[in-house]
């Protein structure tokens, strides 16, 4: 008797194979950064059922079932039909886009995902916005607990938007009963990101305040990822903070990084860097420094807890930061060409600083002498 048609084979032994029983999940900003890297590990786990990815272009991961559209569009619920969980990562956190229409993409996108994902009848969502939210304040305690006091202020880039978010999370399961809302907070993300903080780092000098107490913690986007799948899979819930276990202090950081540190005082620091931004000099606004000046540093404790743990240490992401960096110039935030980079030499984040500076006590004794 010849043997069966492969075709026939194949489709017995499918037929045989038990169906996976995990969840379905939807991934909005699924197409790129870490939306891109969450559907491919999502669709490789043997612990969930499919894969719903949701962006305005088509991504590479060919096992996703694929939806191209806004996710501020209310036709988005449409798409969340039948998905147990929905993780949104479509998020606009570009220093160059404009603030106000950076705001209300990511507001609004938020807004339409909640309400969209009750209505479809989905019973999870997770929201992705930063332990920056916990504020950079001298006072912090090393490390801040997960229940820790949001104290951050709109002043630092897409921390007011992540604020919003925050917001919504908490009211989304009072408006929407049965919605399970979890927030997951990283530190500094690294891995194909271009935030203020991994900027800091293009720098030839990197610039600290004067009696000021930065404490590094960096976390990388494959163990954010693993964190984000921890969430999907109910293996935790509520507010995580997820990042490298410790901090690294500035003295260390600049030992590792071989880059100097140009130390100014906390008042033309400051007020230079206001002054740069209001020109239009520099992308991101003063409250931006604060982030490099006093700890901000997560204990990342229930995900711990669960069993989670950071494959990557701060040494390690650090230098993956510094090679992905690697002759990119930066001078006071501003990126520059090769260049302009020349020509600013070594001492350019000084001069910009320090002109700036001159720049105003110049226009402050013209003033006084009108």
């Amino acid at each position: 008797m010849s043997s069966p048609d492969p075709q026939v084979r194949a489709a017995r032994n499918h037929e045989n194979t038990p169906a996976v029983r995990g969840p379905v999940v939807a991934v909005t900003g699924a197409a790129s950064g870490v939306g891109a890297l969450l559907t491919e590990r999502l669709a490789e786990s043997d612990e969930v059922r499919q894969v719903i990815a949701i962006d305005e272009r088509r991504g590479e991961c060919a096992a996703a079932r694929w939806h191209i559209l806004d996710v501020r569009d209310p036709a988005i619920a449409d798409k969340l039909r039948g998905a147990d969980v929905v993780v949104h990562l479509a998020l606009d956190l570009d220093l160059e886009t404009d603030a106000a229409a950076r705001t209300a993409y990511n507001v609004r996108g938020t807004q339409t995902v909640l309400t969209a994902a009750a209505a479809a009848g989905v019973h999870r969502v997770v929201l992705c916005t930063s332990a920056m939210v916990y504020g950079a304040l001298p006072d912090n305690e090393l490390p801040l607990s997960e229940d820790a006091e949001l104290r951050a202020t709109a002043e630092a880039t897409g921390v007011g938007d992540l604020l919003e978010i925050e917001r919504l999370a908490r009211r989304a399961p009072r408006a929407h009963p049965g919605l399970n809302v979890t927030v997951v907070r990283p530190a500094v993300l690294v891995g194909g990101t271009d935030t203020a903080l991994t900027r800091y780092f293009e720098s030839p000098r990197l610039l600290v305040v004067a009696g000021s107490r930065p404490a590094w913690q960096f976390c990388h986007v494959e163990d954010l990822c693993g964190a984000l799948e921890y969430a999907v899979l109910e293996k935790v819930d509520g507010e995580l903070a997820v990042g490298c276990d410790g901090w690294l202090e500035q003295e260390e950081v600049e030992e590792l990084s071989g880059i100097r540190r140009m130390e100014l005082p906390s008042a033309v620091a400051l007020g230079a860097a206001a002054r740069l931004h209001r020109i239009g000099l520099t992308p991101s606004p003063a409250g931006d420094l604060a982030y490099t000046m006093y700890p901000w540093v997560v204990s990342g404790s229930r995900l711990h807890d669960a069993g989670w743990r950071p494959k990557w240490t701060n040494e390690e992401v650090l230098a993956e930061l510094l090679e992905e960096v690697s002759g990119r110039h930066t001078v006071a935030g501003r990126r520059l060409g090769r260049k302009d980079a020349t020509a600013a030499g070594a001492a350019g984040a000084t001069v910009a600083l320090l002109g700036a500076a001159a720049v105003v006590r110049r226009a402050r004794k013209a003033r006084r002498r009108i």
